[in-house]
């Protein structure tokens, strides 16, 4: 991915910038508490998240958040979520991408793993 890629991870309830870009949710569940057309998505990306099992292991445990992380990634490699991250770099090659996520601690969260991966090209 090129140096020119801009990818920011924000919270799906914060007001729309107008330099988001494209807006996508990366949650398997919808945000509670927040309509549809509230949220101004372009794309809500359910493959992309973490299995249930996944979430449910980690609960957003500061500790657990590198072990989180490494399986969350090994998810990722196989399908869907290897087309669904594919499906991200591509919007990201095409101009500014915000992934959205109901996550309150946002660099303990699988955003933040996207993040990193779209900005490592990995």
């Amino acid at each position: 991915m090129s140096k020119d890629v801009t990818v920011r991870m924000r919270r799906v309830y914060d007001a729309v910038d107008p330099d988001d870009g494209a807006r996508v949710l990366v949650d398997r569940l919808w945000p509670r508490g927040l309509a549809k057309d509230a949220a101004r998505l372009d794309e809500w990306c359910k493959d992309v998240s973490p299995s249930n099992e996944l979430r449910k292991w980690y609960g957003h445990r500061a500790e657990a958040y590198e072990e989180f992380a490494e399986r969350y990634r090994a998810e990722l490699s196989g399908e869907p979520g290897r087309g669904a991250l594919e499906r991200l770099r591509g919007l990201a090659a095409e101009g500014p991408l915000t992934l959205l996520t109901a996550t309150r601690e946002l660099e303990l969260s699988h955003a933040a793993v996207l993040l990193n991966l779209l900005r490592e090209g990995g």
